[in-house]
């Protein structure tokens, strides 16, 4: 098991467990710590966060930045890759496509999902699905993550 996953499952059982996971995975990538996220569901191919809509995160629109979007989304696939990739195995991000397609004007959940079946293919391109929704469950923001997996060396 990961170790994300394991201090998932260990804080999940504390009074405010996800925030102090969320805490604790801001620290080892501080740059997520920007947009505040607080994850929801951390579970093999499937993990949920979400980023508070708060003035430090706005555009002069007064919605949520497309780069604090971007930032959560890859936040999500993360954690989603820490907690899936098969052992022996490295990933790193290699690219990012995203449509937005609403305004996100409240908190945004953001969404990363894989199945084992692409883990287990040997394909070193693996796409991660990514899509994040309003309050109102309206998607403001979707796309793929490209991420690169090869064997450990």
């Amino acid at each position: 098991m990961s170790s994300v996953l394991s201090l998932w499952q260990r804080l999940g059982r504390l009074p405010f467990g996800d925030r102090l996971f969320s805490v604790a995975f801001g620290r080892k990538a501080p740059y997520f710590a920007s947009i505040r996220p607080r994850f929801t569901v951390v579970e093999p191919h499937h993990v949920e966060l979400v980023i508070p809509d708060r003035r430090r995160v706005h555009n002069h629109l007064g919605t949520v930045h497309a780069i604090a979007l971007c930032n959560g989304l890859e936040a999500a696939m993360g954690a989603l890759a820490e907690v899936s990739i098969p052992r022996g195995k490295r990933w790193i991000p290699k690219g990012m496509e995203v449509s937005y397609t609403a305004k996100a004007d409240s908190d945004i959940t953001c969404v990363a999902e894989t199945t084992a079946e692409q883990w287990a293919s040997g394909d070193p391109d693996l796409p991660v699905r990514v899509r994040g929704v309003r309050a109102d469950g309206t998607v403001v923001i979707e796309g793929v993550i490209h991420l690169w997996v090869t064997d450990k060396r």
